[in-house]
């Protein structure tokens, strides 16, 4: 998971300076306007006074999580019109997930869409982190796993409209950060289905997910991908999605050690059922 969430959080690090450009002076009067038309700008949160970017910038600055938080919650109190509470909240639900703190990364992540109910940032993180700290006996799972399956929805309704980009970045890294985000809400939505043991749907997400992440494959979706084939009953797809998932994690890593297990398991029960049959290759 934390490879996957690293790169949402540069998406995040870029979505936290928007507010800078609130200062930018207006053309001088007289100026000529470029001959050549452009599409219409998305609109960029802004302070709305030198005090309030100044407050901004104070309560960005914070490195921890836990008095970022309280300093937007004091911002928000403070300047409650303010287009820039959000991007606080978002910051610390990013630095909770540098921590790991799936709990503080729901609860802050929450107030960022109660604030903007499009931005797909925060829509994947709460889904994501809902979803992967939530057990099967938790008494609230179902209503979890309703919760992050309707956020992934949004998140992937509203991306293309509702991602803050700033100007500074270019069309490739929005693109990539578009499928990272679409890749991992697949991938929520595929552990929803596979806890459910709906494990057609599960498939169907996860190859989804894995699809969209061909120049950076995950070896975790590859797993899970693998586990949900397994339990279909399509062992030779599922040999080769667990063949990629050991391709792709790194040595001595516990997905690397989990994919080699699949990997093992998959290639004896082939063997028991084709007696005859040569042995899969391994990648190389």
């Amino acid at each position: 998971m934390i490879p996957r969430i690293a790169i949402i959080a540069v998406l995040f690090a870029a979505t936290a300076v928007i507010a800078q450009t609130a200062t930018t002076p207006a053309p001088a009067q007289g100026t000529q306007p470029s001959a050549t038309p452009t599409a219409p700008a998305q609109h960029q949160p802004q302070a709305k006074s030198t005090e309030e970017y100044t407050a901004y910038n104070a309560a960005a600055a914070k490195t921890d999580p836990a008095q970022l938080e309280a300093a937007a919650d004091e911002f928000a109190q403070k300047f409650p019109n303010s287009d820039l509470k959000e991007l606080l909240y978002v910051r610390a639900m990013n630095l909770y997930q540098q921590q790991n703190n799936s709990a503080k990364v729901i609860s802050a992540g929450r107030k960022a869409i109660a604030l903007n109910a499009s931005d797909p940032v925060p829509l994947v993180a709460v889904a994501s982190a809902l979803v992967m700290d939530t057990r099967e006996n938790d008494l609230d799972r179902d209503a979890r796993y309703a919760e992050a399956a309707k956020d992934v929805q949004s998140a992937l309704d509203n991306i293309d409209s509702g991602l803050q980009v700033p100007p500074s970045v270019t069309p490739e890294q929005v693109a990539a950060a578009k499928a990272n985000l679409r890749s991992i809400a697949y991938d929520t939505l595929g552990v929803v289905a596979m806890n459910k043991k709906d494990y057609a749907s599960a498939e169907q997400n996860f190859q989804q997910a894995a699809d969209l992440m061909k120049d950076q494959p995950d070896a975790v979706v590859y797993l899970r991908l693998s586990v949900a084939q397994d339990n279909e009953g399509k062992y030779p797809q599922a040999l080769d999605s667990a063949n990629k998932a050991v391709q792709y994690s790194p040595e001595g890593s516990p997905e690397k050690n989990l994919a080699k297990q699949q990997q093992a398991r998959l290639q004896k029960l082939i063997a028991e059922k084709n007696p005859s049959s040569p042995p899969p290759q391994q990648p190389q």
